[in-house]
């Protein structure tokens, strides 16, 4: 077949407000009369709108985030009952159509706002608060939960994943960062690994996935990185989100051992390093956060030591 015999590739469809009205309609008819609307704070795996008071659509953006939706269809009812904080409750679970190539859900909406922005009271009982809930999660039976894979960028499984990133990362950025400390910490973050049982993890604990009520923190948000296997990456927030006294309580009330909590600091040192090489020329105030983390990092590790 010649190159001009060939179809041309569909590109993606353009995921907005537009396309999740066509979605429930055609789908959940029920639900046709309901006002739907972008949400304020948006992520980048998953494009979420509101549907009415009391619904949200929940879009996968690509193929890797769509192997997400099964998942939560399965495991966020068995996780929720057994939770001190509220989770996203599946509503519906919605096939691909409408030029939407992927399966999509409908979920229950959680009032709050984005601990990225919101007003918090106390730093260190929002700490104490994650941890607890951390601690929880990690206590319901993994028997059965999916693997690290794809589906979940591989949080849980070995930190080792991502170490010839790391270390390409640590080259590409050269006196940008200081690379004898950088590597010992990469070092002693490699040099453990998890020995126990696999756990449950929520898999990105970062701050726009925690939702602040009258200044607490109320409910946790997108589960679609979560997985069994080792804790370590939920540790993150710790240096990209905490510092000081509320790093503390985070650590004394999180049920890990000084291993765990190294291979968190190679978690979250990988994730900045590489954020930080992409950014440098193109996004300056981007890069300043990635900088801090870093510092951040090196600074919890030197003090350990």
């Amino acid at each position: 077949m010649s190159d001009d015999q060939r179809t041309p590739p569909v590109p993606p469809p353009v995921i907005d407000a537009s396309l999740a009205r066509r979605l429930i309609d055609g789908q959940f008819p029920q639900w046709a009369d309901l006002p739907i609307a972008a949400v304020e704070l948006d992520g980048w795996d998953n494009r979420t709108f509101r549907l009415g008071s009391e619904l949200t659509v929940r879009l996968p953006t690509g193929d890797w985030y769509a192997q997400q939706v099964d998942k939560e269809q399965r495991w966020l009812p068995v996780l929720a009952p057994r939770l001190p904080l509220p989770i996203p409750t599946p509503v519906a679970r919605g096939e691909p159509g409408a030029g939407f190539p992927y399966p999509w859900s409908v979920y229950r909406w959680l009032d709050g706002e984005p601990a990225s922005t919101a007003r918090i009271g106390d730093l260190s009982g929002f700490a104490t608060t994650l941890a607890r809930f951390l601690n929880a999660l990690g206590c319901v039976e993994a028997t059965g939960g999916p693997a690290p894979g794809q589906h979940n960028f591989h949080r849980g499984g070995p930190l080792a994943t991502y170490e010839e990133e790391t270390l390409r990362a640590i080259d590409a950025l050269g006196d940008e960062v200081p690379a004898g400390a950088v590597r010992r910490v990469w070092d002693d973050a490699m040099a453990t690994s998890w020995e126990r049982e696999p756990v449950w993890l929520h898999g990105d604990v970062a701050a726009n996935n925690l939702l602040v009520r009258d200044a607490r923190l109320k409910a946790v948000l997108d589960f679609g990185c979560s997985g069994v296997g080792d804790p370590a990456c939920d540790t993150v927030i710790a240096w990209t989100f905490l510092s000081g006294a509320s790093r503390a309580r985070f650590r004394a009330d999180l049920d890990v051992d000084a291993a765990t909590w190294s291979r968190g600091r190679g978690w979250a040192l990988w994730k900045a390093l590489i954020t930080l090489a992409g950014q440098l020329e193109r996004d300056a105030p981007a890069a300043a956060v990635s900088r801090r983390v870093v510092d951040e990092i090196l600074a919890d590790h030197a003090h350990d030591r």
